[in-house]
């Protein structure tokens, strides 16, 4: 490895871990954690780190990432999916820990806060994939099937959950918080438009008389 792709590595990794770690830190010095449980802290802090989560898969799966291989990249791709439904699990066991009432309505769409829908058809999108991902051997599903099915997904998850983190008025401070929620939008974006032109290149290539 030359000096030049050594520097753009370390770079890349830096980048991302500034771009998850600066408004995990910045939530951490807020003012507002002083009237708040341990629970709901932990509950809140979940949420952050599943955003995080959100922008790491399409960096996986577009390829973007150094040091995975298209394998890697998949095999992790999945495994920071299960972490990401587990992140979602604490989110809400905590939040319905503090306040059952809220998380009812929540969860029933009843609730007068602007950002509950949208986090809460992210949440139902994302367990909905990770149960297709554990049963998708079992129930026969085709890589085109799966894609057909996946895109859309991914899709409500993103756009929920950066409406659902920008309309929070909470710990996470502004601006980290928008570019955080930039930079999700803009990866997801990138890998769906890249993946699709390869495939339509391999489609076109595979189609090409002998």
């Amino acid at each position: 490895m030359t000096g030049w792709k050594l520097a753009r590595v370390i770079l890349i990794w830096v980048a991302l871990a500034l771009v998850i770690g600066v408004p995990i830190a910045a939530a951490a010095t807020s003012e507002q954690l002083a009237w708040r449980g341990p629970v709901y802290i932990l509950a809140g802090f979940a949420g952050i780190v599943a955003l995080a989560l959100v922008l790491v898969q399409p960096l996986l799966i577009g390829g973007y990432l150094p040091g995975f291989s298209a394998y890697r990249g998949r095999r992790a791709h999945h495994w920071i999916g299960g972490a990401l439904a587990l992140a979602i699990v604490i989110h809400v066991a905590g939040l319905w820990v503090t306040s059952p009432p809220d998380m009812i309505d929540a969860l029933t769409y009843t609730s007068p806060t602007p950002f509950s829908p949208f986090g809460v058809t992210a949440m139902w999108a994302i367990f909905a994939v990770a149960l297709l991902a554990l049963l998708r051997r079992r129930l026969g599903l085709r890589p085109r099937t799966w894609r057909f099915v996946h895109m859309p997904l991914a899709v409500v998850i993103v756009a929920g959950s950066v409406a659902h983190c920008l309309l929070i008025e909470g710990t996470m401070e502004t601006i980290s918080k928008a570019a955080l929620c930039a930079l999700v939008l803009a990866a997801t974006v990138k890998a769906m438009i890249d993946l699709q032109v390869w495939r339509k290149r391999r489609t076109l290539r595979g189609s090409e008389p002998a």
